[in-house]
């Protein structure tokens, strides 16, 4: 395979140009790739251009580039992922209709969250996530439930590495993140409130395969609403729910999809709660944050 002066591969120079294409812009111009992909303009041109011919990517009537259709047609062919999203769709579309909100379904993609499916509602409240979008396992309920039934070695890289604070509720504090890690494995699923995004709230719940290894994360996404203070006057009723609502029926969903992938999910189920649905993301009482 030929290299580069700097002893890179071809291979792995047209993979930091695929990788170039992230969620927020969909297309770019040839400089922007070489940037993104930190190569020289002349090597970005001459490889978009072979990239171009032989269908992974394409050239819009602006000159910009963009990730062509035959490059999605042969990953979805033999995605792992394909599978998945079949088991699990005919349930997100039943918690959807409960939860009226965000839905959504994502993997381990090293130390991220890559996000496969998401069905949302069309006044629904924020939601950071998108369906090929990546979000840091530490700052996510997906990321919680994924994480925590990681191998050991993952989790003690993400444990002992940076910890970014997205919020101020994001755990940063890795004490912390190791006993919140074992709460999503005593209770099976975890509520995650404000530490990806301060309006919202997620929920999230593991799913497993025919190994009763976690193989994904199913989860909601709800408004954070505020809490009463001392002395403030009681709101209106509310008519919707709190996250905790939400609770049995993802359980139920994401046990669903477990037997549909062929999972050993008995009456008892793998995935059940025990005791009051509290939050996950939250030290037991006595106990520091």
């Amino acid at each position: 395979m030929a290299r580069s002066t700097s002893g890179e591969s071809v291979l792995t120079r047209a993979m930091r140009i695929l990788r170039a294409f992230g969620t927020v812009s969909a297309s770019l111009t040839v400089s922007e790739i070489a940037r993104h992909a930190d190569l020289p303009v002349a090597t970005a041109h001459r490889m978009v251009t072979e990239l171009v011919e032989l269908g992974a990517l394409e050239r819009e009537a602006d000159k910009r580039v963009r990730i062509g259709y035959q490059l999605w047609e042969l990953a979805s062919r033999s995605s792992p992922a394909r599978d998945l999203s079949r088991a699990a769709l005919p349930f997100m579309e039943d918690l959807q209709a409960v939860v009226r909100e965000h839905t959504q379904l994502g993997v381990l993609e090293g130390t991220d969250v890559l996000y496969l499916e998401r069905l949302s509602e069309r006044d629904a409240g924020r939601n950071v996530a998108e369906i090929a979008g990546r979000l840091p396992v530490h700052a996510t309920s997906t990321g919680l439930v994924l994480l925590a039934h990681s191998p050991p070695e993952l989790q003690e890289r993400v444990l002992g590495g940076e910890l970014p604070a997205h919020t101020r509720q994001t755990i940063t504090d890795p004490a912390r993140l190791r006993r919140t890690l074992a709460a999503v494995r005593r209770d099976g699923y975890v509520v995650a409130s404000q530490m990806i995004d301060p309006a919202a709230v997620g929920l999230a719940a593991p799913v497993r395969d025919r190994g009763n290894r976690v193989v994904a994360a199913l989860s909601v996404v709800v408004p954070f609403r505020r809490a009463r203070g001392p002395g403030e006057p009681s709101p209106a009723p509310d008519p919707e729910p709190g996250p905790h609502a939400h609770v049995p029926v993802l359980l139920a969903a994401a046990r669903g999809i477990s037997r549909t992938m062929g999972a050993p999910v008995s009456g008892e189920g793998v995935i059940r709660t025990r005791g009051h649905l509290r939050s996950s993301t939250q030290p037991p009482p006595g106990r520091d944050g």
